[in-house]
């Protein structure tokens, strides 16, 4: 049931990251326990994959009998963590001090966009907040155009709920090995920098310029960008190492000697436009059978429901149908624990009374 079994954890509902968080440990094995509020009891929509394999039960955190039970429950558990405002948590009287106190092994989980303290820290964002503030909203999109707004995996999923994840499994292993739990201040700016690191490192030693569409990995170069085919689908086409490169214009039946200075800018647009134009006159099915077996780095680009059929996801089992919902297979692979995914979300508060048996807390608190 995944290296964490048998690792209990306590989830303060929210949004997004949080709960994506909470996903990724329930999907390591994790008994992972979502407290929501009050009054949202079966809500739940069962294809909601950020709570998928937890237990759910509600809670009034205003009222201080449930307080005092759910300290109760903190005491016997090895996680908490939290997506709440800087002062919140210690307003309802559930702040890392208190929890600490009463259990020095716990690990204190805090998700926030700008973190516990700072002049932004109190202040409302979203995932274009954090990664405009880091950098990488900046570098994204072509350059004649306004920052494209990507998916919001930077901030809220990558420098987010993942970062958060990480935060807490280190600190697991700290709270194992010394007995000694810690607060884990996870903040979605701070995540967003963590991921652009590589960038940074590229822009001190002068092998990136800080303009969109400029450099080799932001589709400027002809060979790392994606193409519009025959049928108006597209193709990716990262054949960066000139091995590839070499193989890329074999397959494409270009011979041009102008495409031999593979890495001279000054070349880059007028040999994307002859691309562009090779690709154009097949569509994307054909490109696909041609470079179906090349290390051109040269594939597909695919929708959602063309990824859940393509041959290699299938062969690799990256999806997993659980009651009806194709979604996402639980991930990394363990070669010793395997990963189970227990079920889809489940109503909210369902367990309940489950919980409150297991625990020895009282019922009729909640």
């Amino acid at each position: 049931m995944g290296p964490l079994k048998d690792i209990k954890i306590l989830e303060f509902s929210g949004i997004g990251p949080g709960p994506f968080c909470g996903m990724l440990l329930a999907d390591m094995g994790a008994d992972v326990i979502r407290i929501s509020k009050k009054g949202t009891e079966g809500l739940e929509n069962k294809f909601d994959i950020h709570n998928r394999s937890k237990r759910s039960i509600t809670a009034d955190l205003k009222n201080q009998a449930t307080v005092n039970e759910i300290l109760k429950l903190i005491d016997q558990v090895d996680v908490v963590f939290e997506g709440y405002r800087p002062g919140v948590m210690e307003k309802l009287g559930l702040g890392p001090d208190i929890c600490l106190k009463r259990n020095p092994k716990l690990v204190y989980g805090r998700m926030t966009g700008w973190g516990q303290e700072g002049p932004m820290s109190n202040l409302a964002g979203h995932d274009i907040n954090y990664i405009s503030l880091s950098g990488a909203l900046n570098a994204i999109g072509r350059k004649d155009s306004n920052p494209a707004a990507p998916l919001n995996l930077i901030g809220d999923y990558g420098g987010g709920g993942m970062h958060l994840a990480l935060g807490i499994v280190s600190g697991l292993i700290h709270s194992l090995k010394t007995g000694e739990g810690q607060v884990v201040d996870s903040a979605m700016i701070d995540g967003s920098l963590s991921l652009m690191s590589f960038f940074y490192s590229l822009n001190e030693m002068g092998h990136w310029e800080d303009k969109r569409e400029s450099n080799l990995l932001d589709g400027f170069a002809h060979f790392y960008d994606t193409y519009e085919c025959k049928d108006n689908k597209f193709i990716a086409v990262g054949s960066i190492e000139p091995q590839f490169y070499s193989e890329l214009l074999e397959k494409l039946e270009i011979d041009d000697k102008k495409f031999l200075d593979q890495y001279n800018k000054e070349l880059w647009p007028e040999l994307k436009g002859l691309i562009a134009l090779k690709i154009k006159s097949k569509t994307r099915y054909e490109w696909n059978e041609i470079f179906s077996e090349s290390d051109a780095c040269v594939t597909p680009v695919l929708d959602m429901q063309e990824a859940q059929d393509h041959p290699h996801n299938v062969s690799r089992k990256a999806f997993i149908n659980i009651d009806g919902f194709n979604q996402p297979n639980a991930s990394p692979r363990y070669s010793k624990t395997k990963l189970e995914i227990k079920h889809n979300a489940k109503e909210v508060g369902v367990d309940l009374d489950d919980i409150c048996n297991e625990f020895n807390i009282s019922k009729e608190a909640f």
